[in-house]
């Protein structure tokens, strides 16, 4: 018999719960094939077949939370690597409801069947939400979810950030009335957290305690606070200062687009310099955000709102965007927030960039 164990995925992850098992014990498999898919505190990801042979033993069941260097699958003693293995992507029978390994988790969380459910996702794929438009929870009974995934690494990181920054916020307000119809907030405010760091430097930054040490950073490489039904993520828009309002937004939409699909690689979730959570997407003005160590700074941007300003001895309407700073206290201090936030504002009250 031979052993498969789960491989080291890198980025310092160290387990892994499983998802979807593509074969089943008895069945004939080639080196490379798809074996099973796996979730990580980053990203769903498929282990390949290392070598052809039979399937003796799955070792872990769908929901299983497996370490780093334990047994996945058993083969049989002829288990060998074949130069010939068809490299690739295995076809679905046509039948076979289109959907990502984790809106499978979460139908099966729900006990939701997706062959009742018509997908509005690429190619007919069903996505998250389309779970959410089909309802079938009776009454007001209660349903227990085990933390899994991405939410079970969020409870941890926010735990850990809970217990080591010491948080304080400031709040304040763009007046954007001037700005040109369409105008893409996103970038604005992406522009805007640029004016900060140059007023200053000591945000876009990383807070070394035990070293007793901060690194101040020379690239501004935002973390972009992203929602999505299986927990929230950061993906890092990097070195945004050399890059043009169009690349910045083709970045964004890449960004966006790998974190739906859960194909972002983990790599494109570390190591933010600062963060910006642009909750007022959603809804909210100001908020008392979360400081993800070793950053020490977050900035949020509420809801536009049309609010009455004195303009001239007289009172208008005009269009006010609200924002807040939360910072480490350990090391920036109340002034060097306000410098911050102030050079945001002044960019944003500009008519363009």
């Amino acid at each position: 018999m031979k052993m498969f164990k789960l491989p080291d995925l890198g980025e310092g992850l160290s387990e892994a719960e499983i998802v979807t098992w593509h074969v089943s014990p008895g069945d004939h498999v080639v080196e490379d094939q798809p074996l099973v898919s796996v979730e990580t505190a980053k990203a769903v990801v498929e282990i390949p077949s290392p070598w052809s042979g039979n399937v003796v033993r799955l070792c872990a069941e769908v929901g299983d939370v497996v370490e780093t260097g334990a047994a996945l699958v058993e083969f049989d003693g002829e288990a060998r690597i074949d130069p010939g293995a068809i490299v690739g992507t295995l076809p679905q029978k046509s039948d076979t409801p289109k959907a990502s390994p984790a809106v499978r988790k979460l139908a099966k969380q729900r006990g939701i069947e997706l062959t009742q459910i018509k997908g509005s996702g690429p190619q007919g794929a069903i996505t998250a939400k389309d779970l959410d438009l089909f309802d079938t929870s009776p009454g007001n009974e209660v349903k227990v979810e085990p933390l899994r995934g991405v939410r079970r690494a969020m409870a941890g990181i926010m735990t850990m950030a809970g217990n080591q920054v010491v948080p304080a916020t400031v709040t304040e307000q763009a007046d954007i009335e001037q700005w040109p119809e369409n105008t893409d907030l996103m970038i604005r405010l992406i522009r805007a957290i640029e004016h900060g760091v140059s007023a200053e430097p000591g945000l876009n930054a990383w807070y070394q305690p035990q070293q007793e040490q901060r690194w101040i950073h020379q690239k501004i490489d935002i973390g972009i606070a992203v929602d999505t039904a299986d927990g929230l993520f950061a993906p890092v828009l990097r070195d945004v200062t050399s890059r043009s309002d169009v690349e910045l937004r083709d970045g964004l939409l890449g960004l966006r687009e790998d974190v739906e699909q859960r194909t972002i690689p983990p790599s494109e979730l570390k190591d933010q310099t600062i963060t910006l959570s642009n909750f007022g997407m959603i809804g909210g003005r100001h908020a008392s955000l979360v400081v993800v160590p070793p950053q020490v700074a977050i900035v949020g941007a509420g809801r536009v709102t049309q609010q009455v300003v004195a303009v001239a001895g007289s009172a208008v309407v005009h269009n006010i965007l609200p924002l807040s700073l939360t910072f480490d206290h350990r090391i920036v201090t109340g002034g060097e927030a306000a410098r911050f936030l102030r050079a945001m504002v002044h960019s944003l009250e500009q008519k363009t960039v």
